[in-house]
């Protein structure tokens, strides 16, 4: 069963209803679930596909029609990609979709593969129509350098579609085992993508999963971590360099200069690359009043996995190869695990709170919602309706809820200088009598438990 994206299959299946040919770019990051989403798709229509591999344009070929002939179809040892387009159509009746995955190796090795696929669809035209889906898990290229690459035949693609994230809930979902407490954590450690949730089990603890999934030097995930830079780019040292930086806590770039004695000018080179291939975020604060409290120029590793790689293996990759997992979980994890998990909860707290504005379930209708990061303290949430009514909200994952927290959050609402009109507060724990108290009165105070969140 394919767990969400409903709007994803709904987007390629009013392609494949349209009268002619298409040629369609599906993209995403690696384990965000493209090819379970294109399996589904192809699962009950005429289909071929194929996984390319870097390699030269010619061994394409040969790789490709090797494939061709074990499937049963009678082509050259090196058959032109015309020819293959061919073969695959005249193999039944009906649209056909064809499949390319990681299109994106075939079009670095040469010019022909694009060329002969426009041509290939053009001359469809008359007889029966057919679906390219190309896919691939190079954000960087497709977003900024495909279109250069391809020339002319970019105006031939019918349309993108790019897959993100799967949100919290699917999470809840896909592990009914867990307690909400667990799924939070397994989030914060695998995020939204659904081909890391396969490594995990739910009927073991985090604590087991991480163990025996992660920390394991036989484990599939055990080098996914830095896999996922070195697979896409060049450099792994400087790479490597920055992103232990950025987890080690230097969040600016001054931070980043006297932690790597990297010019400021390389290190900023170096993050555009991060940023593209979405594994860094440069986080913007919300913009307010306060503008001279506010912290700007932060950088934050984006990608849930790279982060607890970086956070929590990479420095100590000597220990974990001499001592047992379960020492090396009780030494460097569980200390500070639930201070992790804190920014993680925040990021579900805000998807609770778009869920809630959707569903009109919200005392105004918000129109943007994010985060205020000021130089001594935040407001974890900051939303606005079109009228500029503000909602405001603190995430609180590491202790129970108390008066004095709602205070505090007031008091940074007054450094942003904003007008508070609504104020939400989440808890993993509990909140205390006064809190309590205080939401009774003041109907513009509302407090969310986590089992609220599921």
């Amino acid at each position: 069963m394919l767990l969400g994206r409903i709007s994803e299959l709904k987007y390629l299946n009013n392609y494949y209803d349209r009268e002619g040919s298409q040629i369609l770019v599906v993209y995403g990051q690696k384990y965000i679930g493209k090819t379970a989403l294109v399996r589904e798709f192809i699962k009950d229509k005429p289909s071929y596909y194929y996984l390319a591999k870097a390699c030269s344009e010619r061994e394409h070929t040969y790789q490709w029609g090797m494939q061709l002939m074990r499937d049963g179809y009678e082509v050259d040892p090196f058959p032109t990609f015309h020819d293959i387009f061919a073969r695959i159509t005249r193999s039944s009746s009906g649209k056909k979709v064809i499949v390319v995955d990681e299109f994106q190796h075939i079009v670095r090795a040469g010019g022909q593969f694009m060329k002969e696929l426009v041509a290939f669809v053009h001359s469809q035209w008359n007889r029966d129509e057919v679906m390219v889906i190309l896919c691939s898990s190079s954000i960087g290229w497709i977003e900024n350098s495909m279109i250069t690459r391809i020339g002319d035949a970019a105006y031939e693609l019918s349309g993108f579609l790019k897959i993100r994230e799967m949100p919290f809930e699917d999470i809840v979902e896909r592990f009914p085992n867990f307690r909400i407490e667990e799924c939070v954590e397994a989030y914060a450690i695998l995020g939204g993508f659904p081909g890391l949730w396969n490594q995990f089990d739910d009927r073991l603890t985090i604590q087991q999963n991480i163990c025996r999934n992660i920390l394991d030097p036989n484990s599939f995930l055990y080098e996914e971590g830095e896999r996922m830079l070195t697979d896409q780019l060049r450099e792994p040292g400087v790479y490597n360099t920055i992103m232990a930086s950025i987890a080690a806590g230097s969040h600016k770039l001054n931070n980043l200069y006297l932690h790597t004695e990297f010019s400021r000018a390389k290190i900023s080179v170096y993050l555009k690359n991060l940023i593209e291939l979405e594994l860094v975020e440069k986080v913007f604060s919300y913009d307010t009043a306060g503008k001279e409290n506010v912290q700007k120029g932060i950088y934050r590793i984006s990608h849930p996995f790279v982060d607890f790689y970086y956070t929590y293996m990479y420095p100590y990759l000597s220990d974990l190869q001499t001592i047992s997992v379960g020492e090396f979980y009780n030494r460097y994890i569980m200390p500070d695990f639930r201070k992790y998990v804190t920014g993680y909860f925040k990021k579900v707290c805000r998807q609770h709170l778009t869920k809630l504005n959707s569903r009109n379930r919200l005392p105004i209708a918000l129109d943007v919602v994010g985060e205020w990061i000021g130089k001594a303290g935040e407001l974890d949430i900051i939303a606005q309706d079109e009228e500029g009514h503000t909602l405001i909200g603190l995430c609180n994952w590491e202790k129970p809820m108390a008066y004095e927290d709602y205070e505090t959050l007031m008091g940074y609402a007054k450094k942003a200088k904003i007008h508070v009109d609504f104020v939400y507060m989440y808890t993993a724990f509990r909140f205390d009598e006064r809190l309590n108290l205080e939401a009774k009165v003041k109907s513009n105070l509302k407090l969310v438990q986590i089992s609220d969140l599921s």
